[in-house]
């Protein structure tokens, strides 16, 4: 039995060192690490439990030089929780995926779901291996993994795109509710040398699928780091904001900020002329527990905030206009944003509060390209269906269609008030003449003088009290009791069942 039981070791040991000391010398040599120090960088100390570490390719020919398949899985502790981890190992065939690799990530993926652990992807690597796909056989048996289109959002799933990825780490990054990039990566389809071969085009990895792409194109990823060490602090800060799996809320945790704590410096922050930009994450800053928050696609769609953050030890996420970019008024990046945040937020369990600071939407001859009606009503759409609680503020305007999607009064909202500066309304007045009274204007003898009787005649009470007064919106409050309205309002919206959703949008296609 001794014997035995050294053959086993020395078989694990062996497996343990993936595609050899070479290899994980290249690795280190790229200024990366192999998948296993990233699980060890990752996880609890002595927490991991690795499954499937003698497994190896099915291709004949390969069993010695593939351990594990190009794949590490198992289970681990992450600041005390549990979670499932696959990291993809480099070393192997390049971190390709075979057949045997799969069968792996199916597994671990499936006993997430089937016990509620969040699910954790540390992606590298070429996509498909050729020689097991090829054929009508191989392809047959390798297309997307059924586990990301059954996934319907029943526990978190997080990647990091920690080397570059084609083909199936870019599948499980876009099929997931957070990726954070390391710049100097790529993620995309294919890699170049395919794409030329395929199409006669010329790229780099960086024009293909590198950081910036995502960053301000695609908005595929949420966060981008400099090293391997910040994504893993990034999946840890995410990580903190979410419940284990769907049937639960996110954890409370205990904070010393005073919900009821004035906010004094909102009223310097926000001037009161409804040209002049600030800083709207100033405000959230006040806002929350302890000025803490997690941004999500911070350089997409600049228009729109959305971040992660707690009042009163719950997690919440904020959707925020933000008057530094097109004076706050969104775009179809924006929009898309939006509607994957919401999908997030009420898939989790955590309650939406929306800040307006908007003069409408961004619309012109391009933004009818884009399919700008369609991404505005999608955003709708999701809004409409949401069921988590929704608090809505009118910081300073909001104009338009935009107040509905920002969840104004005809939204399902629990509660919207608003600011005492606040102005609401159908368009602002300058827009509101030129569009009915433009010819007059213009053939006017004195264009000027027109206009600004034209504006006087104009008047509409656009003020938040007319609106409280018809009882259209629930207040007007003081912008200083503004956490603790929300944190008061929050207390009796989550009284019944909690922040729980009725998860209508937990099959919204992930990146719609």
């Amino acid at each position: 039995m001794e014997k035995v039981i050294k053959d086993l070791l020395v078989k694990k040991e062996k497996a343990k060192l993936g595609g050899g000391p070479e290899k994980i010398a290249k690795q280190h040599e790229l200024g990366r690490y192999t998948a296993r120090e990233r699980i060890d960088r990752l996880v609890d100390e002595g927490s991991f439990l690795e499954l499937g570490l003698l497994a190896h390719s099915d291709q004949p020919g390969s069993e010695g030089k593939s351990a594990g398949d190009g794949v590490v899985t198992g289970l681990a502790k992450v600041d005390g929780r549990p979670v499932v981890i696959q990291a993809a190992d480099a070393t192997v065939f390049a971190g390709t995926e075979g057949m045997v690799y799969f069968r792996k990530v199916r597994a671990i993926h499936e006993f997430a779901i089937k016990r509620g652990l969040p699910f954790i992807n540390l992606m590298e690597g070429g996509g498909l291996r050729m020689p097991d796909g090829m054929g009508s056989d191989g392809i047959s048996q390798m297309l997307f993994p059924q586990e990301l289109l059954t996934h319907h959002r029943e526990v978190p799933m997080i990647t990091a795109v920690m080397g570059t990825s084609f083909g199936g780490p870019t599948w499980t990054a876009v099929s997931s509710d957070f990726v954070t990039q390391v710049k100097g990566t790529a993620m995309a389809i294919a890699g170049p040398r395919m794409l030329e071969i395929a199409t006669g085009e010329k790229v780099s990895n960086e024009e293909l699928g590198g950081w910036e792409v995502h960053a301000e194109e695609t908005g595929q990823v949420e966060t981008f780091v400099e090293s391997e060490e910040e994504a893993i602090k990034q999946i840890k800060q995410f990580l903190s904001y979410m419940p284990h799996h769907a049937g639960e809320e996110p954890a409370l945790k205990e904070t010393t900020d005073d919900p009821a704590r004035q906010l004094e410096k909102v009223v310097e922050l926000v001037p009161t002329r409804q040209k002049r930009a600030y800083n709207m994450k100033k405000v959230i800053e006040e806002i929350v527990d302890d000025g803490i928050y997690f941004e999500l696609k911070a350089t997409y769609g600049q228009a729109l905030i959305t971040t992660l953050a707690r009042i009163d030890g719950r997690v919440v996420g904020i959707i925020a206009n933000n008057p530094m970019k097109f004076a706050g008024a969104a775009g179809a990046k924006e929009c898309e944003k939006a509607t994957d945040f919401i999908v997030l937020c009420d898939s989790y369990h955590i309650p939406l509060i929306f800040l307006h600071d908007t003069p409408g939407f961004r619309v012109s001859k391009d933004a009818e390209k884009l399919k700008m009606p369609t991404k505005i009503m999608v955003w709708n759409q999701a809004l409409a269906q949401s069921t988590v609680p929704k608090i809505s503020v009118v910081i300073r305007k909001s104009i338009g269609a935009a107040y509905g999607n920002m969840c104004g009064p005809t939204m399902g909202a629990d509660f919207v008030v608003a600011w005492p500066t606040a102005e609401i309304n159908f368009t602002g007045p300058e827009v509101g003449i030129n569009v009915v009274y433009g010819q007059q204007i213009r053939t006017a003898e004195n264009p000027d003088e027109k206009r600004t009787r034209l504006l006087e005649e104009w008047g509409f009470d656009a003020s938040a009290y007319k609106a409280a007064g018809k009882y259209l919106i629930d207040d007007v409050i003081d912008p200083r009791n503004t956490r603790k309205f929300l944190a008061d309002t929050l207390s009796f919206a989550c009284h019944k069942n909690g922040a729980k959703s009725e998860r209508k949008l937990a099959n919204w296609p992930t990146g719609y």
